[in-house]
């Protein structure tokens, strides 16, 4: 079996060669943007959880930005990592911006702008998430998901799920290309978030996707993690406090 790594540079090579990367570019080290991506978030409609949604994460990359600018017309609350989760998460609440400004306040400059910055209290406040979005550099049938190596994404889910806000059952999908859907099965490590719905701009596939983690995986998380994420180590404190870590 290939590599994540190789996986990665096969996919980001194929969308440069075959001229369906956009802007930012070259995607390679990235969540790649492609064309079609609007016309892929357009599909979420088809999906009941996501119309039913109130609360829904989506990650900060290009490619779902549409998404975002989505959710915001649609008057859901819109939970928005920062990049590498460094200033943790930002809740950007479509009743408080002005709604000539959604197209802003979905890019990362404007999510600063319009969100504001949420905690661990803020967050258990907040309630459930009922909808996850997620970049992907290349998912299959079977909901295994490959990002661009930095492992983000299973970060902010598992924080998510230390806190009570999410689960096995919270519906996880992510926007993608075509040519990012492989027939192949990926290699995945402990902490992968296997997803259920993958969204093109031709198609909607129900994944046939396993379990996914309890939370934190505290042994197998680089301590450089913890102090790069204030979030994590804030977490990590309150955990060794309650001697549930």
């Amino acid at each position: 079996m290939d590599s994540k790594k190789q996986w990665r540079e096969r996919i980001w090579a194929l969308l440069e060669e075959r001229g369906i990367a956009t802007f930012p570019r070259p995607v390679y080290g990235r969540i790649p943007n492609f064309r079609g991506a609007e016309r892929a978030a357009y599909r979420l409609d088809e999906l009941e959880e996501w119309r039913k949604a109130k609360v829904v994460k989506i990650n900060p990359d290009a490619p779902q930005r549409p998404a975002r600018r989505k959710a915001l017309e649609e008057g859901k609350k819109l939970l928005m990592p920062t990049p590498r989760l460094r200033e943790g998460f930002l809740l950007l609440d479509p009743g408080k911006i002005p709604r000539s400004e959604y197209g802003r306040a979905s890019t990362i400059k404007g999510a600063f702008s319009y969100g504001v910055k949420v905690g661990l209290d803020d967050l258990r406040e907040m309630g459930r998430v009922d909808f996850i979005l997620e970049g992907s550099v290349v998912v299959n049938r079977w909901g295994e998901r490959i990002g661009k190596g930095e492992g983000y994404g299973e970060l902010e889910f598992a924080i998510l799920r230390e806190l009570g806000l999410v689960d096995d059952n919270t519906p996880i999908s992510t926007t993608v290309h075509d040519l990012q859907v492989v027939e192949e099965r990926l290699p995945q490590d402990p902490w992968d978030v296997p997803i259920d719905y993958i969204l093109t701009p031709t198609r909607t596939i129900r994944a046939e996707r396993g379990p996914r983690p309890k939370g934190v995986l505290w042994d197998l998380l680089p301590e450089e993690k913890v102090v790069e994420i204030p979030l994590l180590g804030e977490l990590k404190r309150i955990k060794i406090k309650s001697n549930t870590l």
